[in-house]
């Protein structure tokens, strides 16, 4: 079926990248080889998890689409599955990145590259002031006034902090600073693990003009432990639930940043225009903390925190040139968020009056679709433990990222990759009975035509996957070396995922960053500010 795949040189897609259309590049690759070179603007999506990929980052079937590897044929793969899959205008670059790069391309290593560089443009852009751990440190043990905000997400807050630190994602900063930092006096140093939500944090307290001097952290807590000094692990300090006190002011302070970087209000009949124009993409997004979402949203929206979101884009938006709406309650986080979107090169980004509450029924949009996942066979965790017990001949086999395996597992169970399970076949032809399992089971429904392909006897899915084995009482087993680092490919391993070399990594990871204003400019396609999008 390739033989009908469309292909386009790399003249074709550069052409293309500047015509100012919708486009998505999807990197069909798993994320650790994705991180080892790619285009600028590509977004990953891996083939082993493309059901769910596709589904968050495209919301129009017709949306144009280039799909991309090195050149070994996953990129084909991915798009005979969109084609197959509904979408409707799939091409494939002829030759991969490497075509790219022979024909003057750059190419670029690293993940949420597009967010990476934009903070560093911000830092050399604004003059985002920081302070160097030594310094930071003495300032603490001075007990000079101030206040440490970690702007990256609780569970990275706990695994590991600095000394004094409260847990205020990225998001959270601007709408929040007035409660926390009521006095002017008061010292504010905003930090995250290497340097991008650090520079973003600070820099948008700036950018709403508060009173109080900010400053980064630099180099976060990677900087820290590289001062030599010691971070802290499992601290829950976080800033309060519930709308801030200085609410209205915080509002006031975003509202002249968002229209100076020309965010748009729209109507919630706009936005329902947007929704059902079937001519163009819209990514509608809520920003505020994922506990609020949870408690209610907006049944058409994906939650992206306004902090993760800037700092990890490609994570929820895939299409260039695309309308991009964001939601939350009061105007403040949305208008943040966009604030910084808009001056990162997107063109249409839009706030709602009212918030997430004025919309109403929004039709086909397709933001958040429902992920359905085949039907296929499971098996309760009791049952699965009967079998167990009575020495049934099984295998587990765990689709789970790498590092959420290291987290926990099954015991007993084999990690493995979508469309890579072939070198589980010995094992899984020699079994009578083969679970698929994967954190909540959803991927690990997807998994079982592969098993079965394999020449297994009974093929089933855990239902409720590993968080059901765990609720249900059943041990986990954590290790942190299996899958070894190199057996990763899933992954793009930060510093502190690694098993070796971490302080190397840390170094590596921090001078990469810091080069990546040199490195757009060779791009050519990589515009950031308000004026050249305005």
């Amino acid at each position: 079926m390739d033989r009908f795949i469309r292909r386009i040189p790399a003249v074709t897609l550069r052409r293309w990248l500047d015509d100012g259309a919708e486009i998505a590049l999807l990197d069909a690759r798993e994320e650790g080889e994705f991180g080892a070179s790619h285009l600028f603007w590509a977004v990953p999506c891996p083939f082993s998890r493309r059901e769910m990929r596709a589904a968050a980052l495209l919301p129009r079937r017709s949306v144009r689409i280039v799909c991309l590897d090195d050149g070994r044929g996953v990129a084909e793969a991915l798009a005979v599955w969109l084609l197959a899959d509904g979408y409707t205008d799939v091409a494939v670059l002829d030759g991969g990145t490497r075509a790219w790069a022979t024909a003057g391309g750059a190419l670029f290593s690293g993940i949420n590259v597009p967010s990476k560089a934009f903070g560093e443009w911000v830092e050399h852009h604004y003059g985002t002031e920081s302070v160097d751990p030594p310094e930071l440190k003495s300032w603490l043990e001075s007990g000079r006034k101030m206040v440490v905000l970690d702007s990256r997400t609780e569970a990275e807050f706990r695994r590991m902090s600095i000394p004094t630190g409260i847990s205020v994602p990225g998001g959270e900063l601007a709408y929040r600073i007035g409660d926390l930092a009521p006095d002017p006096e008061t010292l504010v140093v905003v930090n995250c693990a290497g340097r991008t939500r650090s520079i973003m944090g600070a820099e948008s307290l700036r950018r709403a003009g508060i009173p109080n001097k900010v400053v980064a952290l630099r180099n976060g807590t990677m900087g820290w432990e590289l001062a030599g000094l010691r971070c802290e692990q499992g601290r829950t300090e976080r800033f309060p639930p519930g709308a801030p006190r200085s609410a209205a002011l915080a509002l006031q302070r975003a509202t002249a940043f968002a229209e100076a970087s020309g965010v748009r209000v729209a109507t919630p009949d706009q936005v329902a225009g947007f929704a059902a124009d079937a001519t163009r993409s819209l990514h509608l997004l809520d920003v505020r903390d994922p506990g609020e979402f949870r408690g209610a949203h907006h049944p058409a929206s994906r939650n992206a925190p306004g902090g993760q979101l800037v700092q990890a884009t490609d994570g929820w938006i895939a299409v260039r040139n695309a309308r991009i709406v964001l939601l939350d309650d009061d105007g403040v986080r949305a208008r943040m968020a966009a604030a910084w979107l808009r001056q990162m090169g997107h063109a249409e980004v839009f706030v709602v009056a009212g918030g997430f509450a004025s919309l109403g029924d929004l039709g086909p949009a397709r933001a958040a679709p429902e992920i359905a996942a085949p039907a296929v066979p499971t098996i309760e965790v009791l049952r699965l433990t009967e079998r167990l017990d009575a020495g049934t001949p099984t295998v587990i086999v765990d689709v789970a990222r790498s590092l959420e395996y290291r987290d926990g597992h099954i015991p007993g169970a084999v990690w493995g990759v979508r469309g890579r399970l072939g070198v589980l076949a010995e094992a899984v032809a020699e079994a009578r009975l083969v679970v698929a399992t994967s954190p909540d089971g959803a991927l690990a429904r997807f998994a079982v035509a592969e098993l079965e392909a394999l020449g297994a006897k009974e093929v089933v899915a855990l239902a409720g996957g590993t968080d059901a084995w765990h609720a249900f009482g059943r041990p986990l087993v954590k290790d942190r070396t299996t899958p070894p680092d190199a057996a990763c490919v899933d992954a793009y391993l930060r510093p502190y995922d690694r098993n070796s070399g971490v302080e190397a990594a840390m170094r590596e990871y921090l001078s990469w960053e810091i080069a990546l204003v040199e490195a757009i400019a060779r791009d050519g396609t990589v515009r950031f500010g308000v004026a050249a999008h305005g």
